[in-house]
């Protein structure tokens, strides 16, 4: 109570104590971060600024709208929204490096139509049909196929004599993995007469820095933040941030989530060169290095989406077999086998699966971590969900503490001869607050074995400060069901 006793005016004085008003767990509403360079055409571009932002978008039309139509920001927002429409998504735009080179890629037509048909082009996944007559010539076809590019693409075309020059809107290594393919689906074929090269893209360099939009971070909480850079210096900046986030004196951590194109090999080295909790990296990879038709910051963008719908949701359930909507699955003979993503699946890389329905969905949810840092393998930080989980307990032990003892008075158990009304915290009561607040998770089904955290809970006052109390929290983290293996002991004929 805070009505003073040193009122002397009559009247009744009536207060309220929010501090039990709400007594169940937590609700963490997480918040999406898309990192990306935009392109001058964005009513958000800024050429005075290196970055801008963070801006609230609601769709990906506004994304287009703000950061520029094919931009990185405005791709990859496409499929974060198909993926997840409910969580708050913010971006901070990039503009493109003074030294950057966007990668360039071609489609080269040559001669004429002898026969009727159409020529199916594909550009970042997105198809391009483009009717062809008899008698059409080469320079017909790049004419009609530059006409039928929407701007809406990553790349904008322009035609030479008979080849359809592509160049990336965004600078950087990024544009280098933009796929470009002819006949992706069953059927499809050029129609007689016509021929094409497609030369895939390339030499895109000078990757941007993404220490301004770090720095325009502040200490807002994002719990999910996706970029296109796989680069080593822009993931060891963010990494060194993420692990700030995560410390005790900040406590916004968030997850990190990239994707990247390669082979098997090329990967698995990318994997070992990496070693954080904080990074989850999708693979994009196929037999040839080919992948999936999707860029990959897309893969990103749909994986994060769907890690951050569900996570918030619950995040000790398993993301495996949700499906990363938009996302279109590698050629049958380029996809991974299981064994290939169970070495991926050791060396730090996210692994996804085609159904049989040609959806990709996710397979298995890991991060970067894989060693101590004494060197020594360790599975501590290996799953999302292990993150993800640790975020929400966190929050909601800090939280409930709070708002209930926000203002308290400590004292040691021996003092039980308190007034009425005295909000007083001692560390047998601190004790049987976390004890409650974990039954709280078991029923969320995020913890287990609530006698081994009895028994192994600490709560007590250090000498070194009258004013502390310390809690050494042992929850059990409930884990997820990945594995089942059943041995079959057959009999051709009952004894």
């Amino acid at each position: 109570m805070t009505i003073p006793t040193a009122l002397r005016v009559p009247f009744m004085y009536v207060e309220f104590d929010p501090s039990r008003a709400f007594q169940g767990p937590s609700v963490l509403q997480y918040k999406g971060l898309l990192i990306g360079q935009c392109t001058s055409s964005g009513t958000k571009y800024n050429v005075s600024a290196a970055a801008v932002g963070p801006f609230l978008i609601r769709s990906a039309d506004q994304a287009a709208l703000y950061f520029g139509k094919g931009s990185q920001i405005h791709r990859m927002a496409i499929f974060w929204f198909q993926n997840d429409r409910v969580t708050p998504l913010y971006a901070i735009a990039l503009n493109d490096s003074a030294s950057g080179v966007p990668a360039v890629g071609s489609f080269a037509f040559s001669g004429t139509a002898t026969a009727a048909g159409e020529v199916s082009a594909y550009i970042d996944g997105e198809r391009i049909s483009i009717g062809v007559a008899v008698g059409d010539t080469a320079a017909t076809v790049a004419t009609a196929m530059v006409a039928a590019m929407s701007d809406s693409l990553p790349v904008s075309g322009v035609v030479a004599t008979a080849t359809v020059n592509l160049t990336a809107k965004n600078d950087g290594t990024p544009g280098n993995d933009i796929d470009l393919r002819l006949n992706y689906q069953d059927g499809e074929e050029l129609p007689a007469g016509i021929t094409c090269v497609v030369t895939a893209m390339s030499i895109g360099a000078s990757d941007i820095d993404i220490a301004d939009a770090i720095d325009l971070l502040a200490d807002e909480w994002y719990n999910i933040i996706v970029a296109p850079y796989t680069d080593a210096t822009n993931l060891t900046l963010i990494e060194a941030e993420l692990a700030s986030r995560f410390g005790y004196m900040r406590m916004i951590d968030g997850l990190y989530i990239c994707s990247r194109r390669g082979t098997l090999s090329s990967l698995s080295s990318f994997g070992n060169g990496r070693n954080s909790p904080h990074i989850s990296c999708m693979e994009n990879g196929g037999v040839t290095g080919v992948g999936s038709p999707t860029w990959s910051c897309e893969v990103a963008a749909a994986y994060a989406a769907q890690v951050s719908k569900e996570g918030q949701a619950d995040p000790a359930r398993p993301f495996q077999r949700l499906q990363m909507v938009g996302v279109l699955p590698p050629a049958v003979t380029e996809r991974f086998t299981l064994e290939d993503r169970n070495v991926l699946l050791f060396d730090g890389i996210a692994t996804c699966l085609t159904d049989a329905g040609g959806k990709v969905r996710i397979e298995r949810a890991i991060t970067m971590y894989q060693t101590n840092d004494a060197g020594a393998a360790d599975i501590a930080y290996l799953d999302v969900n292990t993150l993800l989980t640790l975020m929400y307990l966190r929050y909601d032990f800090r939280n409930r503490i709070l708002t209930k003892y926000s203002r308290a008075k400590l004292a040691d158990d021996t003092d039980i001869n308190f007034g009425p009304n005295q909000q007083i915290i001692t560390p047998k009561i601190g004790k049987a607050e976390a004890i409650a607040i974990f039954r709280s998770w078991q029923e969320l089904g995020l913890v287990e074995n609530i006698d081994q955290f009895t028994n192994d809970l600490i709560c007590y006052r250090p000498d070194s400060d009258p004013n502390r109390l310390d809690w050494v929290l042992p929850p059990d983290l409930i884990n997820q069901f990945r594995v089942g293996a059943a041995t079959i002991q057959f009999l051709l004929q009952s004894p």
